[in-house]
């Protein structure tokens, strides 16, 4: 009889609140994330330690940090909500002009900046009620086991070797161009291999300690190396540096076309021979048969399509 007492005073809701605060490790980063003032994030809290009999997250320095109880809540309270959203979706199919399906969608910042706007606008106009949330993918980012989780549904971005164990599609290629000041010495004069190698390169800064970028993990393939003497954590912010020094970007092109209408630089043909970078797209098993994620696979290869009918 306890045990249905319990049972009764538990909600959906509560329970999204409890995976959410658990695995933001913080109840102001997950009132943002839930769309709640973070008094009644404080106060659900406040009712699943009463319903636990346990903190489920303390303060451990100057973050906060699940329990051992909190943690061993995450994965069901990530299976209950899964199963939820897909108990009556799965039962009636996915209509994005009536669903209030939440989308989450990690991707890198180093796309087309022209790529997550237009997919925004594309989703908000097809399924005007479906919350989106776009996630960046960073050293944090476990995505994989997000992906399994079902905390997103779909991860974009650019990998040489693609992780094996999740479905994926190809959206598109990319050449890979220099992005320089008009003032840089290579406009004018051109550049071999060498004078590319001993330019002064920014870079962005790795996903953690010891890593390489898709560019310098090529180089080092070749048996060569750049001279990097910048690094930044904002990829987007990386030509409006190029733009004021004598730095040099190595990307996608269409990453360096957009910037170029806009700032002064130039586009140059790298000296370097490098294979195309190829943009995906990644799912997982759980996931690939569910009608509204399908759905939103689709408008994700749709809009990857437009970057170069343009």
């Amino acid at each position: 009889m306890r045990d249905q007492t319990l049972f009764d005073k538990i909600d959906l809701h509560l329970i999204r609140v409890l995976h959410t605060v658990l695995t933001e490790r913080s109840v102001s980063r997950a009132a943002l994330r839930l769309g709640m003032h973070q008094p009644a994030v404080s106060a659900s809290l406040r009712r699943l330690r009463e319903l636990a009999g346990d903190p489920l997250l303390v303060r451990s320095g100057a973050q906060m940090q699940p329990t051992d109880v909190g943690l061993g809540m995450v994965q069901p309270s990530a299976d209950i909500l899964r199963a939820a959203e897909g108990l009556f979706s799965d039962a009636r199919q996915f209509d994005p002009r009536t669903s209030t399906r939440t989308f989450r969608i990690a991707a890198s910042d180093y796309l087309d900046p022209q790529f997550l706007p237009r997919l925004m606008s594309t989703i908000k106009a097809q399924a005007p009620h479906c919350p989106v949330d776009f996630l960046p993918l960073s050293a944090e980012a476990h995505y994989e086991g997000q992906l399994a989780d079902g905390e997103i549904d779909v991860v974009i971005g650019n990998w040489p070797q693609p992780p094996e164990g999740l479905h994926m599609a190809k959206l598109f290629e990319d050449e890979v161009v220099c992005l320089v000041s008009p003032k840089h010495p290579a406009v004018r004069r051109g550049w071999d291999v060498a004078q590319w190698l001993q330019a002064e390169h920014i870079a962005p800064t790795p996903a953690y300690p010891g890593a390489q970028g898709v560019i310098d993990e090529q180089l080092a393939g070749m048996g060569l190396s750049r001279q990097v003497v910048a690094r930044c954590a904002h990829f987007s912010l990386i030509p409006d540096m190029v733009a004021s020094s004598l730095l040099v970007m190595t990307s996608g092109r269409l990453f360096c076309e957009r910037f170029s209408e806009r700032l002064p630089l130039a586009i140059l043909p790298c000296p370097v021979e490098f294979p195309p970078l190829v943009y995906y797209q990644l799912w997982h098993a759980r996931s690939h048969v569910g009608a509204a994620t399908r759905w939103l696979r689709e408008v994700v290869r749709n809009v990857a399509l437009t970057l170069r009918n343009q």
